[in-house]
């Protein structure tokens, strides 16, 4: 399974504005610039991570963007979730009546158990995880 370009590049876009939490707003084209990705592409993921709350926006000269709460209060699935929707390799997790042998797949039960994986990962770590580990790597 690969995760897409908006989930990859979208949590490198939130690392980036949590190491820069303390300096206030953050200028789109300096994150950009910073983590290789293009800004309009930026553009449309941070739209995506306002309408969830976890960044805001504000406008003009000495507009940019910050995170909505403290990186502590950000948890990873909330990030992914807001890129890439619902986490689940297989529609049938999500919702079995989708399919009639959803009660009986074994295979469907392989798909829960990588979504409740990945659900754990993605919801025991937060954004001040991720940069922690982003300042480990640094030093």
């Amino acid at each position: 399974m690969k995760l897409s370009t908006r989930a990859r590049y979208g949590m490198r876009a939130m690392l980036d504005l949590a190491v820069n939490w303390e300096g206030g707003l953050v200028l789109l084209k300096d994150v950009a610039e910073r983590q290789g990705i293009s800004k309009r592409y930026l553009e449309h993921m941070m739209t995506l991570l306002r309408n969830k709350g976890l960044v805001v926006a504000e406008r003009g000269a000495r507009g940019g963007y910050r995170l909505a709460r403290k990186p502590e209060e950000i948890g990873l699935d909330e990030i992914f979730e807001a890129l890439e929707g619902e986490i689940a390799p297989v529609e049938c997790v999500r919702d079995a009546s989708i399919c009639e042998r959803a009660g009986d797949c074994t295979v469907r039960d392989l798909w829960g158990d990588m979504t409740r994986a990945m659900r754990s990962v993605l919801e025991g770590e937060t954004l001040a995880d991720l940069r922690r580990s982003f300042e480990r790597k640094m030093k």
